[in-house]
Parts: C-alpha cells; sequence; structure tokens
C-alpha cells in the first residue's frame, strides 16, 4: 500500500510540473501535402527539442510546446525530401502548411499490397475501412464475419473463424497491436459457430493478409489478420446498447495527455430462442459476461503507452443428435472462463529511430462435458516483443526485432462411470529474431526483404523463413506486386499434446498481384500458389500413441481471387463484388490419400451493398453469398470425399436509422430467403440393418438470425453515434 501512496505522489508531482510548465505554451498546426494529396504519417517536430506531432489521415498536424527566440520546425516523411521553417519570438503565428518535395527515388502510390487487404486510412490502397468492416450485412457486427465477404476467404458456416485460400481456421493467427492474441475466438462446440472476442470499439484499422506477409509475423500458415487499436479518445461519451441478445455499457473519458474505455456487457440468447424456433434443442442458451478497459497515456510528443485487458465467462448447452443410435442425443455443454492482456509501448528515439515493444498475456480455461465424459483443457501463454524501425535515408527503412513465446498447455479427460483419466501437458517456449529491409530502388520499383529465424526449445530446431516482396507501378493509378516467402507455424496443440516432438508444418506462399486505385474505385485481381510440407498425420484408431504420429503429409492450394469496389457511380451507393477460384488437395491428419478438405469449396462469390437515404436519415445494406458445394466423407463411397454438398446461398439485410444524431435504431437478419444451407454430414460408424450408413446434416441452428438493437451515445455535443460500430 506505501508503494502506491508514493506513485500517486508522484503523480501529483508530476502533474503539477506539467501544468506549470504548459504556461505560456502556444500552439502549432497547419497541413503537410506533396501538392496533390495529403502526406499520412509525416513527422513534425521542433530541432533538439521532444515535441512535435504526426500528421493525420488530412495531412494535419498540432501540437504545443514552449517557443524560443528562434526555433526550427523540422518536416520529414519516408519518400520525401526532409524540411524546415524557421519561427521566431516576434511572430504572431506557429501556423506551417507545408509542401513536400519528392525524393529522388519515391515512388509514390505504390504500396507493397500482394497478399494483403488494408483497411487503414495510411495508403490510397484502401480495400476496406474499419467502418465497413462492422456495418456489412450478415456478420453481425463480427469482424471475422465481414472479411468472409473479401476475396481468398472460404464460407464454413458451422465454424466462425477465418478459413483462408486452402488453409484451416487455426492457420490464421490474430495479432493485436503486433502482438499474439492467444485466444481470438469464443469457445463453441462441433456444430455451432464461433465469434470474435474484441469489441469493434477498440480497434482504428485492420489489415487482412492473405498471404506473403511481413517477417515481421509468423507461427500463421495462411493469414495474419492485424488490428491496430485506437489511440487517444476523441472525447468524452458513454455508449449504451439495448439490445434482443443482451446488453452493453461503455464509457470512455479523455484528459489533455490520457484517455481511459471501460465496456462490460451481457449476452442471454434464452428470450430469443424462445422467440425464434430452432432446429436444435437448448439445455441452456449461449450465456456470456465480459467486461473489457483500455488506457492511453501520451508519454512524449512521440512517445504512447497502450494498455488493454478483457475477460469473459460464457456457457452452452445444446443436445446434439448420436448418430450411433438415431434419434437419440447428446448431451454436450460447455463453460468457459478468458482473460487477454496487452500492453505496448512505441515512442521515437532521436530523428531516425522509432522503438515499438509490447507484451500480452492469455489465459483460457474450458470445461466439456459429452454424455458421460468431461474434457478440461487450461491454457496459457505469454508474448514478449521488441521492434525497432530505422530511416536509413528517404528511400529505406529497416524494421528489425526479437520475441519470446511461453505456451503452456493442460488438457484432462475424465470418464464419470469408471473414473479413468488421462492427463496431458505441454510447455512450448519459442525466441525469433526478425530483420526486414524497405527500399525504393528506382521511382518505379519498391521492394521488401526480410528474414525470419525461429528456435523452438520444445524440439530443440531452427527454422529459418526468408521473405521477399516487390511492387512495380504501371502507370498513374495501377501497379503490380509479386510476393515469395516460406512461413512455419506449430501443429494443432491437441496433436503435440500426444507427441511433443512433431515439428513445424510448413507452407511456401507465391503471389502475384494487378490493382489500379483511382477516386472511389477499386480492382485486384491476384493469383496465387502455396505449397505444403510437413503436416502433421496420424492413426486415429490410436489417438493416445505417439508413434502414429508424423510430419509426413503435404498438400497444395493455388487459385485466383477479384475484388472490385465502387464508391463513386452513384451517389450514397458503395458496394463491393467478390469471386474467388480455389483448387487444393492435402495428405494430412487420418486423409489414406491427398483429396480435397472438406472444409473447402471451389467457387466463392460475395456481393455488398450499402446505400444511404438521405431523406429518411437511414443507411440500409444487403450481402449476398454463394460458395459451391463442399466435399464430404461417405462410408459407402470407396473414393474419399467424392461427395459434395449443395451449395451455399444466403442473403443478409441490415438498417440503420439515426432517430437523433446520438439515438440509433438498427435491426438485421442474415439468410432471408430461408435458403436450406448444408455444410457436410456426419455418419454412423456402422451401416443399420439395411446395410446403409446413417447420417446427419451439419446444419445451422436456425434457418434465420433476427437481431434488433437500440444505441445511444450521451456525449457533450450529442453528435456522436455509434454507427461506426454496428
Amino acid at each position: 500500500m506505501r508503494k502506491f501512496t508514493y506513485i500517486s505522489y508522484g503523480l501529483t508531482f508530476l502533474g503539477i510540473i506539467s501544468s506549470s510548465y504548459l504556461f505560456g505554451q502556444i500552439t502549432w498546426s497547419g497541413v503537410v501535402t506533396d501538392g496533390t494529396q495529403p502526406v499520412v504519417g509525416a513527422n513534425v517536430y521542433l530541432q533538439d527539442t521532444y515535441f512535435g506531432a504526426t500528421t493525420d489521415t488530412t495531412g494535419a498536424y498540432s501540437f504545443t510546446a514552449n517557443p524560443m527566440d528562434t526555433s526550427h520546425l523540422i518536416i520529414s516523411a519516408i519518400g520525401y525530401q526532409t524540411q524546415q521553417r524557421l519561427f521566431v519570438a516576434s511572430d504572431s503565428t506557429a501556423s506551417f502548411d507545408i509542401r513536400l518535395q519528392e525524393a529522388s527515388y519515391t515512388l509514390q502510390g505504390v504500396t507493397i499490397s500482394a497478399g494483403s487487404f488494408e483497411a487503414s486510412d495510411k495508403h490510397q490502397a484502401i480495400a476496406l475501412k474499419p467502418l465497413d468492416i462492422v456495418t456489412t450485412a450478415g456478420a453481425m457486427g463480427d469482424i471475422a464475419g465481414a472479411l468472409q465477404t473479401l476475396p481468398g476467404t472460404q464460407t464454413v458456416g458451422e465454424d466462425g473463424r477465418l478459413f483462408v485460400r486452402g488453409g484451416d481456421g487455426h492457420e490464421t493467427k490474430v495479432f493485436i497491436d503486433g502482438l499474439l492474441a492467444h485466444s481470438p475466438f469464443n469457445a463453441s462446440v462441433p456444430g455451432i459457430p464461433t465469434r470474435g472476442r474484441f469489441s469493434p470499439f477498440l480497434f482504428k484499422g485492420t489489415t487482412f493478409n492473405t498471404g506473403g506477409y511481413s517477417a515481421e509475423y509468423g507461427q500463421a500458415l495462411s493469414s495474419a489478420l492485424l488490428l491496430n487499436t485506437n489511440d487517444l479518445a476523441d472525447q468524452t461519451q458513454t455508449d449504451i446498447s439495448l439490445m434482443t441478445v443482451g446488453g452493453n455499457v461503455s464509457h470512455q473519458h479523455r484528459w489533455d495527455n490520457s484517455s481511459v474505455w471501460a465496456e462490460g456487457g451481457y449476452t442471454d440468447l434464452t428470450a430469443y430462442q424462445w422467440a425464434v424456433p430452432q432446429d436444435v434443442r437448448w439445455n441452456t442458451a449461449p450465456q456470456a459476461w465480459n467486461g473489457s478497459a483500455a488506457y492511453r497515456q501520451k508519454t512524449s510528443a512521440t512517445g504512447m503507452i497502450k494498455a488493454y485487458a478483457q475477460a469473459s465467462r460464457s456457457q452452452l448447452a445444446v443436445h446434439q443428435p448420436d448418430v450411433e443410435q438415431l434419434p437419440n442425443t447428446n448431451l454436450v455443454s460447455l463453460k468457459n472462463n478468458n482473460l487477454n492482456a496487452n500492453v505496448s509501448f512505441q515512442e521515437a528515439l532521436g530523428k531516425k529511430w522509432v522503438w515499438h515493444t509490447g507484451v500480452s498475456y492469455t489465459y483460457d480455461e474450458q470445461q466439456i462435458t459429452i454424455d458421460k465424459s468431461l474434457i478440461r483443457q487450461q491454457q496459457q501463454s505469454v508474448h514478449a516483443k521488441s521492434v525497432g524501425t530505422y530511416d536509413l535515408n528517404a528511400n529505406v527503412a529497416i524494421r528489425l526485432g526479437a520475441e519470446y513465446f511461453q505456451d503452456q498447455y493442460d488438457w484432462e479427460t475424465l470418464t464419470f462411470e469408471n473414473t479413468n483419466s488421462t492427463n496431458l501437458s505441454l510447455l512450448d517456449q519459442r525466441a525469433t529474431q526478425f530483420i526486414e529491409a524497405d527500399a525504393y530502388l528506382t521511382k518505379r520499383l519498391v521492394s521488401r526483404v526480410g528474414l525470419r529465424t525461429e528456435y523452438a526449445k520444445l524440439t530443440n530446431t531452427w527454422q529459418a523463413s526468408p521473405r521477399l516482396s516487390l511492387a512495380y507501378k504501371t502507370g498513374k493509378d495501377s501497379q503490380v506486386s509479386l510476393a515469395y516467402g516460406t512461413f512455419n507455424q506449430s501443429p494443432r496443440t491437441d496433436y503435440r499434446l500426444v507427441n511433443s516432438d512433431l515439428a513445424d508444418e510448413q507452407a511456401t506462399h507465391y503471389i502475384a498481384n494487378y490493382q489500379i486505385t483511382q477516386t472511389g474505385r477499386t480492382f485486384r485481381a491476384e493469383v496465387y500458389h502455396k505449397q505444403y510440407q510437413q503436416l502433421t498425420k496420424f492413426d486415429p484408431v490410436e489417438p493416445y500413441n505417439p508413434l502414429v504420429y508424423n510430419n509426413q503429409g503435404d498438400g497444395y492450394a493455388r487459385g485466383l481471387d477479384i475484388f472490385w469496389r465502387d464508391r463513386k457511380s452513384v451517389d450514397n451507393l458503395d458496394y463491393w463484388i467478390s469471386y474467388s477460384l480455389l483448387d487444393t488437395e492435402r495428405n494430412y491428419q487420418d486423409f489414406p490419400t491427398a483429396t480435397v478438405p472438406t472444409f473447402a469449396s471451389k467457387h466463392n462469390f460475395s456481393a455488398v451493398g450499402k446505400y444511404f437515404v438521405t431523406k429518411l436519415r437511414t443507411q440500409v445494406g444487403a450481402a449476398y453469398s454463394f460458395a459451391s458445394g463442399r466435399p464430404y466423407f461417405n462410408p459407402q463411397q470407396s473414393e474419399l470425399h467424392a461427395d459434395r454438398t449443395k451449395a451455399f446461398h444466403s442473403l443478409s439485410v441490415n438498417a440503420a436509422w439515426l432517430i437523433r444524431q446520438h439515438i440509433i435504431l438498427y435491426a438485421a437478419a442474415t439468410n432471408v430467403l430461408g435458403r436450406d444451407n448444408i455444410f457436410g454430414y456426419n455418419y454412423a460408424s456402422q451401416p443399420n440393418e439395411s446395410g446403409d450408413y446413417d447420417r446427419m446434416p451439419v446444419q445451422p441452428t436456425a434457418p434465420r438470425f433476427f437481431f434488433v438493437g437500440m444505441f445511444i451515445t450521451l456525449s457533450k455535443d450529442k453528435m456522436k453515434n455509434q454507427l461506426d460500430t454496428l
């Protein structure tokens, strides 16, 4: 207690000093452009001081500082010539609008885009912004659900995670402010789709990598989803959400150099499932309690600390048909406790270095009861990371860093009838280093070259993963990009718990991309090939025998992705169209030979539209999704995965009505046409008396989902609302 008292006294003293120091300060402000468009992310600071700012999406900057008799304002940005402006104390204003000149090898408008959809305001080539991600019909506010309308993803309705370019759901990893989120999706049971854990209030930008991503990120065989959290809150406000499935309250408070945000919510589908008929019998409808908090502190003109924590508790119980003894059912119940914490710090060190460091911690406990058996799983994970970025000159930036991962897994099965139990545990520790350079080679060519190395203590092995990307400007608004890289990832935890000597699975990515971006319109086409090595294989007859597990599996995935977005042709209309062609086979898990995995469909198509009706103050939206039939195992067929489900079709709609500027009524419905979608079949292990195998379709728990909510924002000006988080 005494220690915290000292800290409190110290913070009070620092506050007094800061208040006195601010006396007499003036505001430095202006806009930085290149003559045609704003320069985003330019560094603007006073020479030989720590006072400064970074330009926002409009090129604007603003900061306060004590003027000296003579002050030099420095303006710098990668790809532009550094400039300075002189200010003397006798001047009446400290407002400077700056026009930067292109450096000798600057390639304006070109970014490394092969395999990447960036949803931030940093680049012109934007696929989806955060507002788009959370207002897509059918996604119901889930980031992963909205990303499934982009090319490269698969519609796997019984799961809910991101399946990307022939990769399984566990091959996509989620990073928050560069740190791995070890359990980004809510716990669920087979056949019940999951959702992301994290509130959309938290993030300002999203980069969805479908392959070929930076050497900074690893342990992801197919895809990396990078989520960037908000900086300081804009203003003090309170948000209240009243929904048909629960409620939520959040509050954020803004001070000059810090802000705090807290959120609490409760979800319960009991009343909803009573009102809307279900195709399964629920014993306990899904229920969840969650609480989140975030703290932001600006430590200097260029430094900031971010801290975030979330705790949740959920449960459900459902009667699932027992295909071995129809029409009997098995009661499957789940209880989950989860804690995620993330702390990061970023600071500019001098004029050329930027340092970013952080640590994340995850605790996750699941208890799954299936009829008379209990499975208890526990995970504790830590990820520590430190990254430095050095601007060598106007044309070259170098990024290097180190990481440490530690994962402790404990798994127990218990059979109630005879009290037999199986206990397994695993401690995994990894050390990682990476280095990467972005370089403007000519006026039309930019490159990114990187190398990532990992040491796994569990298997005492080293892994080296080279990465290479190139982008070439073919015209004023167009470019081509190429990407190559090798990627590794630990096998699934349940496999490594049985055989801890399993080596990392591997994939090699080859990607070619063409993109043209004009005002309000974007078109991109991408072809890719992935080659898998060292995939895990096992014999399901002896699931607890480590000798039947090996790394002799392999496979491939190749295809074409096309994306078109138009926000210009029709006033108030924004729409995009996605198409993916996938050709893939794998010989892994318990497959006797190479075949198409059950989650892969050859053709995927999405069309999303949003239209704002000005007179009605209403935004309406619709999303249509199509996926060709997926393969499934039929024991009556001699060929593995020879049968296909019928094609998937779903039309979803939503509408947001601004009752008042700060009050929104929101309604949404999925699969409004009531399409009877089937994701696969579960077969009995033995034929019945007629010689046929009984089977049960894998389907949604209800053909449609309806949602209605009222969202209220309380702020000083009553102009803020939650439209961008619906």
